[in-house]
């Protein structure tokens, strides 16, 4: 008989857990408007990937210019909205002029007119450009800007351009 009760204690307590992680779980203070999207670079479908980007995309605001006001020309931008973009690197690879190991890293970029600077940051799982310090740059490269078919929502892929060389591409509002 006491098998029975101790197995029914049992149950009631579980029951009382999950009920304690749903009703938790109903209370969120505010949810996240920016959705986020996964960049992946693969060579083939069973491969494992060569890059991956976590990134928010902000959308954008109709009649509102993006860069060099919304985005500011000249200061330190996380990449995406939100969280800083964080890019997964499979293997060493080459970033602009420099040997990257393979790891974690954050995207920063300083976005000008004619070009933006792209900064590769080991400091990870940072809100933002709030917690960029330059010390922990890895590498900065220099790339041009070029003009593309506007995108309402920012986004983020890849270019094969030669056998093994690909580049990344940000895509978003024209900053005219």
């Amino acid at each position: 008989m006491k098998r029975s009760f101790d197995l029914r204690l049992i149950i009631i307590l579980v029951a009382a857990v999950i009920y304690t992680i749903t009703s938790t779980a109903q209370k969120v203070e505010k949810l996240d408007s920016t959705p986020h999207d996964i960049a992946y670079y693969r060579t083939s479908k069973i491969d494992t990937p060569l890059v991956k980007v976590l990134y928010g995309r902000p959308t954008h605001k109709k009649n509102v210019q993006i860069f060099g006001a919304e985005v500011p020309f000249n200061e330190i931008w996380r990449t995406g909205a939100n969280e800083a973009t964080e890019i997964k690197i499979y293997k060493d690879v080459m970033f602009g002029n420099k040997l990257v190991s393979a790891g974690t890293y954050v995207i920063y970029t300083i976005p000008n007119k004619d070009q933006w600077e792209v900064i590769l940051n080991s400091n990870t799982d940072v809100l933002g450009a709030y917690q960029y310090d330059s010390i922990f740059d890895v590498v900065r490269i220099k790339v041009p800007v070029t003009k593309a078919e506007n995108m309402a929502t920012f986004s983020i892929g890849f270019n094969k351009v030669a056998e093994k060389n690909i580049t990344m591409v940000f895509a978003w509002a024209s900053p005219e």
